[in-house]
């Protein structure tokens, strides 16, 4: 079986209906939800659109009150096999190339939002089982592709999954990179929130007051924008933030409203699980402003900031810093902040621990941290970290296809992300960025190269034949 032709006789029509499912700004919209699209109109539209597809191949298809559905080939009725996608995105923040709900193919490229994370793969996987149901090829097992509707914050959609639905014997999500992913770091949200000293003295002998500050708004990516507010002589630190911004080589902008001053910095986005290929624009603006004389409740807040956080993507000041050698260093991305005088500051952080870590340790410290500041945790979620064993059939199976297709060694990876797959036992992220491929997702001009579309897909296809022909 050549598995590549088989797919380069669908490439058409592959790419046609993913171009229709980009077209979809499926990105979580909690004012458009109701009780039977709890994640807004246009995820529902997305979640939809697949199941269509699915039941046009005459696929059973389930859609369970709009927080997941999924698409099941074969007439097994115990075991199957799972393909664990979601088509959700995040938002498409930044200067893009070309519009990100319009898919445009540059140079062997295909660019938008949710191309690599994941609608890509989520269509690669789908034709996978298509090219598995029009060759009528035998399966002792189902092959269930689900579609998850809230990977991007929060995972509920998968929870209510594992309340209702029965466990795969095995599965893969394809929404992280090849060969294959078999450790996934656990992840914790936190919310630190200051206790101000006092209400604020506008009136004090400090030369400026912070008014406001804001950046990011989704805890898995490092925030692109951060916009300040200040009162004071406000041409003194437009004179030096011009002279910061050159110095950083990064791009802002003041602008003066009589007495106040609104600045904005733009530093560049990336997934919250490698927060040192971004610019976090939050750190960077309070980094400046430390080091000017504010209100002491601005001060405070800016110098946490600062302090705490410039320059460390791993914890070393939270007292939290962890690395071991199945997953590597602990990191902290700290995520979303808004500040206003005698209403709120708050800061939120993702971490991302690596296997042998544990929650309540990390925990324990940060306490231990903030107790020396102004901050107190508020808020703080944990997911465990995943692993499965390199020595059970599955992992051999997906070492096969993969090689196979590929030529390449099957090398078992670790990652900072979180996948689905870290939420069903026997289940790993596999693909669908290839090795030495540039990572795009949650970045602006986000993109899939065409032939590693079709090639994943191919690896796909047998993968899941060998998946569902495996011995228990």
């Amino acid at each position: 079986m050549n598995w590549f032709q088989e797919v380069l006789k669908r490439k058409d029509d592959l790419l046609l209906d993913l171009t229709n499912l980009l077209k979809i700004e499926s990105t979580k919209d909690l004012e458009t939800a109701s009780p039977a699209e709890p994640m807004g109109k246009n995820i529902a539209k997305a979640l939809d659109y697949m199941l269509t597809l699915s039941d046009q191949q005459g696929f059973y298809t389930k859609n369970h009150e709009g927080f997941y559905g999924f698409a099941e080939f074969g007439t097994s009725n115990s075991e199957h096999i799972a393909v664990l996608c979601h088509i959700d995105v995040v938002p498409a923040t930044g200067q893009w190339t070309s519009p990100p709900f319009e898919p445009t193919i540059r140079e062997g490229k295909l660019y938008a939002r949710g191309a690599i994370d994941d609608k890509g793969p989520t269509m690669a996987a789908f034709y996978a089982v298509k090219v598995l149901n029009e060759l009528q090829l035998p399966l002792k097992r189902n092959v269930r592709i689900i579609f998850g509707t809230d990977e991007e914050s929060g995972m509920s959609c998968m929870k209510k999954y594992r309340e209702v639905e029965e466990r795969p014997i095995a599965g893969f999500a394809p929404d992280a990179t090849f060969p294959i992913i078999n450790a996934e770091k656990g992840q914790i949200h936190v919310k630190c929130v200051m206790n101000y000293r006092s209400e604020p003295d506008h009136s004090s002998s400090s030369p400026f007051t912070l008014f406001s500050f804001t950046s990011g708004t989704r805890a898995n990516m490092v925030p692109e924008t951060a916009t300040a507010t200040i009162c004071g002589d406000v041409t003194t630190i437009a004179e030096k933030f011009t002279s910061f911004l050159e110095s950083y080589d990064l791009n802002g902008e003041s602008t003066t409203d009589h007495d106040k001053l609104r600045l904005e910095l733009k530093g560049v986005s990336a997934h919250s699980m490698e927060p040192f290929k971004g610019i976090n624009a939050a750190v960077y603006l309070a980094h400046f402003l430390s080091t000017f004389e504010f209100d002491q409740n601005g001060k405070e807040y800016l110098s946490f900031i600062s302090d705490t956080f410039y320059e460390d993507h791993y914890g070393k000041v939270l007292g939290i810093a962890h690395t071991d050698e199945i997953t590597g260093p602990l990191t902290v991305n700290p995520a979303i902040f808004h500040y206003e005088p005698g209403a709120e500051g708050t800061v939120q952080l993702n971490i991302r621990y690596p296997v042998t870590g544990h929650f309540e340790t990390i925990e324990r410290e940060i306490k231990n941290t903030l107790d020396t500041s102004l901050f107190t945790i508020s808020e703080i979620r944990n997911k465990n970290p995943h692993h499965v064993d390199k020595d059970t059939a599955m992992i051999r199976s997906l070492q096969q296809a993969y090689q196979e297709e590929t030529g390449e060694e099957p090398t078992l990876l670790s990652s900072g992300g979180n996948t689905y797959a870290s939420l069903l036992p026997n289940c790993v992220a596999y693909g669908a960025v290839f090795p030495g491929k540039v990572m795009t997702a949650h970045q602006k001009d986000e993109y899939i190269e065409v032939e590693d579309l079709l090639r994943a897909t191919a690896i796909y296809a047998k993968a899941i034949y060998y998946l569902a022909n495996m011995e228990s």
